[in-house]
């Protein structure tokens, strides 16, 4: 009866490793990697606070600087020409 018991115990406490997490110190550090990357990445994290986000530019330049950026997507980029390298050269002699 024993050795039964001890057996299911056993039994029992190896199926419910099973459902351990195996990797308590990684998981305490999830998402830390981005947190950090993120706050690396933000200039300026008050920017929002900003009550005058365009102080040095004038209303007409401002205007100017749009109409550029619209007209930009007005007509395709101009095209050139690529150099190919390897035209027109063959092998084996002929």
């Amino acid at each position: 009866m024993l050795r039964a018991l001890t057996a299911l115990v056993f039994a029992a406490s190896s199926i419910a490793t099973g459902c351990a997490t195996t990797t308590p110190n990684l998981d305490a550090k999830f998402g830390h990697a981005v947190t950090a990357a993120r706050a690396l990445q933000t200039i300026n994290p008050d920017a929002s606070r900003n009550t005058d986000p365009v102080a040095g530019i004038d209303g007409e330049s401002a205007g100017h600087s749009i109409d550029r950026y619209h007209d930009s997507f007005k007509a395709p980029p101009s095209t050139f020409s690529v150099i190919n390298i390897g035209e027109g050269i063959s092998s084996g002699g002929q």
